[in-house]
């Protein structure tokens, strides 16, 4: 499936707003692009950003980090419990520092998906006490 539509259905733009609907498309946008940009030819696997830039030494391990705890923020944002945030934080945190690793670690930033762990807390967090911002996809 190519997320570009996806995107455009989005409407082409993120909301500026702090309603949750507005919230969701933003953190749903910024997840699908560190994790989901593109597939990779042959294998059909999608990559996204954090795998892409992780390549760099360090800093592009901080640079994701940092995109990485801005969806923890706007979970803040969404009133989260703590204990929801500190996991969000540990999986950014688990990224990062294995993510750092040379070799082994841009293997492992293709498996381990710290944007979508932490999308799917918050999705589950909208669903129960937002209901109507779910999207129905089909």
């Amino acid at each position: 499936m190519n997320e570009e539509p996806r995107f455009r259905q989005m409407g082409g733009e993120l909301p500026t707003g702090n309603d949750p609907a507005s919230i969701r498309k933003r953190v749903e946008a910024v997840e699908m692009v560190l994790e989901r940009s593109f597939r990779i030819p042959g294998i059909n696997m999608p990559v996204g950003l954090d795998s892409i830039v992780g390549l760099i030494p360090v800093v592009g391990d901080l640079i994701t980090a940092a995109m990485g705890a801005y969806i923890v923020w706007e979970a803040r944002n969404l009133g989260l419990p703590k204990w929801k945030l500190w996991r969000m934080g540990g999986h950014i945190a688990i990224d990062t520092a294995l993510g750092a690793v040379p070799l082994v670690g841009d293997a492992f930033d293709l498996v381990y998906r710290s944007n979508t762990r932490n999308l799917k807390i918050i999705r589950k967090h909208l669903d129960k006490h937002h209901p109507q911002t779910r999207i129905i996809e089909g």
